[in-house]
């Protein structure tokens, strides 16, 4: 799984200028499903998105995780993140899942997130959303399970 993750203020997820999923101070994650990702590929991930220390202490280090400071978790499906975009001028979704697993892997990350995780909200895997942030920091890291 590829994943873009954004130390935000707040995010929205909108479809059909509905919002869907909405957090305050947390973590925004665009998650790209790749064809050899398995369930512990997304239980390792949701690992990297609590634990991963990106917020301040009070020293103003990047010291916290998201489970430290409570804050929100939203998760947005993002196939575009696993193109091949090595040539030409085009992207080549070859690397991606098929839609049908891609949702299936998608699904099972948000619902084990929720099982885990108090805080987690979630977009919809293949509809046309609006995504509205504020990134704190900025701060923004390219997460990969292997």
């Amino acid at each position: 799984m590829i994943t873009i993750i954004q130390r935000v203020s707040s995010a929205t997820v909108t479809v059909n200028d509905a919002p869907i999923g909405q957090i305050n101070q947390g973590i925004l994650a665009l998650v790209a499903i790749e064809k050899q990702d398995d369930e512990a590929h997304a239980e390792r991930l949701l690992q990297r998105l609590l634990n991963y220390r990106i917020f301040s202490d009070s020293n103003n280090r990047m010291n916290l995780s998201l489970k430290q400071i409570n804050g929100g978790l939203l998760l947005v499906p993002q196939f575009t993140l696993a193109a091949d975009t090595d040539n030409g001028n085009r992207p080549s979704f070859t690397p991606t899942a098929s839609p049908e697993r891609g949702k299936k892997m998608f699904n099972y990350l948000v619902t084990t997130a929720k099982q885990q995780y108090p805080t987690v909200e979630a977009g919809f895997f293949g509809a046309d959303m609006q995504v509205i942030l504020t990134n704190n920091g900025p701060v923004t890291f390219t997460l990969r399970t292997k």
